[in-house]
């Protein structure tokens, strides 16, 4: 289930531009340091733009395990009421500002992040004014009592509804099968969200939005003194320090487990079984990265050319569809396969996705596997930053995961000097099969 704040819907004089190929290769730029707030910028002259991405280390492993939902909604409402120059805006104020400025905030947060996105324009007029309107989102929140209590019944009407959807109960449980007891396994839920309360968020923005927890991204078209300022007005009025923040907690690696212990079936009213295998994997920074990446793409990453979707779907017809992937973070990450089956036909497909998934983490990809894979990849390269908001998702990852700022005018050097060898070792490095967990929702047969 995904927590967005509600956004408004640029005109066409917002839409972004494509960068060239001479622009690929645009400089990262670090700015210096402020309050202990890090601040990165790629100039781009495109389009009269700004792309700005404040990325706070907030995210929901920070939930007290009583008090899931408790990052959500911090970050959610940060922009449903504000406090400037003495007096209180409501969100209709605001969001009369952002619409009066052509302008686009929006608000997310993940396991590790809260993040709020800026767009506008950067004539500086416009820009002045929608840097204040973001520096006041992210430090002055109102959290009135009565916007908080009808928020707590919108998501926990959004639960409710979710909880009917396979999709979103596979995920949840496949998640808490994978991490355990560590945060990133807490469900959200209308107990937690209820027990949450006006105090509990004002508490949290305190302790985690802080300015030595921000990392400032931005893709556009200002020069570096004009971004170094930007950076230092939206982080100002943040406290540099607080009280201590407990360190997390070691994610235990799964131990060894027979198969009955490891696989998880759930009783559900659906016509299709979904299925999710996985385990823990790698941060992004792994020097192992490129090698588990590049198989993957030969495994089950890259659609119709991948081997899970040859043997599952085009071999036995046994699903439309079938995936893996790594979603490495900052400090952690996931494998996870899946595909969607016939109830009848899961057994099948589990035995087939689980034989497929060993024998490449046994023996690798083919020579023409691993080539089909490198070439697709490196091809796609350009798709990965043909605008301003791909390129300002790469600079944001590349600054949250402390990775080289030349890593995009590497990486598909990198991907070219993988081998068979390196991704065969990377895959029996980092996953094993009786370290899997599998999760099988359906209607019993």
């Amino acid at each position: 289930m995904k927590y967005y704040c509600q956004s408004l819907v640029l005109g066409a004089v917002m839409s972004i531009g494509l960068l060239t190929s001479v622009q690929a290769a645009l400089p990262i730029q670090q700015l210096d340091s402020y309050k202990g707030a890090k601040a990165y910028l790629v100039q781009t002259q495109s389009l009269p733009m700004l792309d700005i991405e404040i990325s706070i280390d907030a995210g929901t492993r920070y939930d007290p395990a009583s008090k899931a939902g408790l990052a959500i909604m911090t970050a959610e409402l940060l922009d449903n009421g504000i406090r400037s120059a003495g007096r209180n805006l409501t969100e209709a104020q605001i969001a009369d500002e952002i619409a009066d400025l052509g302008a686009d905030i929006k608000i997310g947060v993940s396991g590790e992040r809260a993040m709020i996105l800026v767009r506008c324009l950067s004539r500086p007029d416009i820009r002045d004014r929608a840097i204040q309107l973001a520096r006041l989102i992210l430090s002055s929140p109102t959290y009135d009592s009565v916007v908080v209590n009808r928020e707590k019944q919108r998501i926990s009407a959004g639960l409710l509804e979710a909880e009917t959807k396979p999709d979103f109960v596979l995920d949840r449980r496949f998640r808490k099968a994978v991490y355990g007891d560590y945060p990133l396994g807490n469900a959200v839920t209308v107990k937690s969200i209820a027990g949450l309360s006006v105090s509990d968020l004002k508490q949290f923005h305190q302790q985690f939005y802080r300015s030595d927890r921000v990392i400032v991204s931005m893709v556009g078209d200002v020069s570096k003194s004009e971004a170094q300022e930007i950076m230092q007005t939206l982080v100002k009025d943040l406290p540099q320090t607080g009280s201590s923040i407990p360190p997390l907690p070691e994610l235990a690696r799964s131990p060894v487990e027979n198969l009955s212990e490891r696989e998880i079936t759930i009783p559900f009213d659906s016509q299709q079984a979904h299925i999710a295998m996985g385990m823990t994997a790698i941060a992004r920074n792994n020097p192992d990265y490129f090698p588990l990446i590049v198989g993957n793409y030969a495994l089950g990453g890259g659609g119709f050319v991948s081997r899970l979707m040859n043997e599952v779907r085009e071999k036995r017809g046994l699903a439309y569809s079938v995936f893996s992937y790594f979603a490495p973070g900052q400090e952690t990450g996931i494998f996870q396969a899946g595909l969607q089956t016939k109830n009848d036909q899961a057994t099948m497909a589990l035995d087939v996705m689980t034989e497929t998934i060993s024998q490449f983490i046994a023996k690798g990809p083919t020579q023409s596997e691993l080539d089909a894979a490198k070439a697709n990849l490196i091809n796609g390269f350009p798709l990965r930053i043909d605008n301003n908001r791909k390129l300002l998702d790469n600079v944001s990852s590349i600054a949250w995961n402390g990775l080289p700022l030349n890593t995009l005018d590497t990486w598909t050097e990198q991907v070219n000097a993988v081998t068979r060898e390196q991704v065969e070792i990377a895959f029996q490095k980092y996953l094993a099969m009786d370290r899997m967990k599998i999760v099988v929702l359906g209607a019993k047969q």
